[in-house]
């Protein structure tokens, strides 16, 4: 029989062993560590799922990997490579890997009646993943794209339509500064919103064809490879597994390929996102500490509240370490009520955000319109663990305050 474990239960059940003033500390205790956890719950789960929808937006228009011409810039005016290149089932095989296809990209100016726009057209062909910008779309639809004949329909930003005056249906002229000058009529299919500006006033989706006749490219040609892959983790690992496979032999006869990731193309976003994770630890940490110190505070109180206890304790017998464990019992007890509460308040608030978006941001400068929520239970479970052990290791030295509470002298405390 565990009997610290028995007298701490005892302690715990029987309200009337407790003084009127001990009880409102020990509920502070409580409060504060059930807000502690919701603070952490919420903080974890708000910038986890900014981090995931700007990575997704990005990703969504420049995929997660890039095969292109090892002399391409970041120009959007390409050098091209060939479609049919050995290595391609090679990569296909490389797990992790969930897509693969091909783009191209022109610059162009869009003219109308009123206005004038630069944009970047991006070729695509029947085997692109429209699975982003359908669930973007605002309005219209998607095209269907086929190998025999030049699709004239396009999709285009909610940025770009606002701007010049365009909605689904109306025909654009776009113009392509080349010797000779070349221009071409287009027909808005859909409309898209993602909020990103950089990327929403730029790109427009359209049929590769016509960028490899402006370029007077052959059917084979195109500016590169888009690669999708399942976990953004891992991000690293297949690219480099890629590399591998892709290779570089320098062969003057030869084109030359490279290998780019999306956080190498869009440095500046990532490095962005990255920061986010600083103001997580910084909240973990001042949360926890916060947490700790009020239990600090409760343990010591329920000390005080225990010194005739004590004092009979030692007089029986009991060593020093056996009474730090019904102490150290009835924190941990405490401390886990506090993660109830905190659970609970905290996993509600994001339900209601998740579902309702109640918190409304600026997407000019968040680049999304509401507080966005990742539901990562590892996360969640690996933050109340964690809680309980640091605020459980906090206790183990403001127990030895029992080691010095003298037997005869507790028994006479009043």
């Amino acid at each position: 029989m565990n009997t610290e474990l028995f007298i701490a239960k005892r302690i715990i059940s029987d309200k009337n062993l407790q003084n009127n003033y001990t009880r409102p500390i020990i509920n502070i205790a409580i409060v504060a560590i059930a807000i502690s956890l919701a603070v952490m719950i919420l903080s974890v789960a708000i910038v986890t799922g900014f981090k995931n929808e700007i990575r997704s937006k990005v990703i969504g228009f420049g995929s997660h990997i890039q095969i292109v011409n090892l002399d391409a810039n970041y120009s959007y005016e390409t050098f091209p490579i060939n479609k049919n290149q050995d290595f391609l089932p090679d990569i296909e095989k490389i797990s992790g890997i969930n897509h693969i296809q091909t783009f191209s990209t022109k610059l162009g100016i869009i003219k109308t009646k009123e206005d004038i726009q630069v944009a970047v057209l991006k070729g695509i062909d029947k085997n692109f993943d429209w699975a982003f910008f359908k669930k973007n779309l605002t309005d219209g639809n998607i095209f269907d794209l086929n190998d025999s004949t030049t699709i004239n329909k396009i999709v285009l930003s909610n940025y770009l339509a606002s701007l010049l005056k365009l909605k689904v249906g109306d025909n654009i002229i776009m113009y392509f500064v080349q010797k000779p000058l070349r221009m071409r009529k287009f027909t808005i299919a859909g409309i898209y919103e993602t909020s990103i500006d950089e990327f929403d006033k730029l790109f427009i989706l359209a049929d590769m064809k016509h960028i490899q006749k402006l370029n007077n490219w052959e059917e084979n040609q195109i500016s590169g490879f888009e690669i999708l892959i399942d976990d953004f983790e891992n991000l690293d690992y297949i690219k480099n597994e890629v590399n591998n496979v892709v290779g570089f032999n320098y062969d003057p006869h030869q084109e030359q390929l490279k290998v780019v990731g999306i956080n190498e193309k869009f440095p500046q976003i990532f490095d962005w996102l990255e920061l986010q994770n600083i103001n997580v630890w910084v909240i973990l940490i001042l949360m926890i500490i916060v947490a700790g110190f009020n239990m600090i505070s409760g343990l010591l109180i329920l000390i005080l509240e225990r010194t005739n206890m004590i004092g009979i304790l030692k007089g029986l017998g009991s060593q020093n370490k056996s009474i730090r464990r019904i102490f150290l019992y009835q924190a941990i007890y405490i401390t886990g009520k506090g993660l109830l509460w905190g659970n609970l308040v905290g996993l509600l608030i994001c339900i209601f955000q998740y579902k309702f978006g109640i918190i409304k941001l600026d997407p000019a400068t968040y680049y999304i319109d509401t507080v966005p929520i990742n539901f990562n239970w590892i996360y969640f479970l690996f933050l109340n663990i964690g809680t309980l052990i640091i605020t459980y290791l906090m206790l183990i030295l403001p127990s030895y305050v029992i080691t010095r509470i003298s037997p005869i002298k507790a028994i006479k405390f009043n």
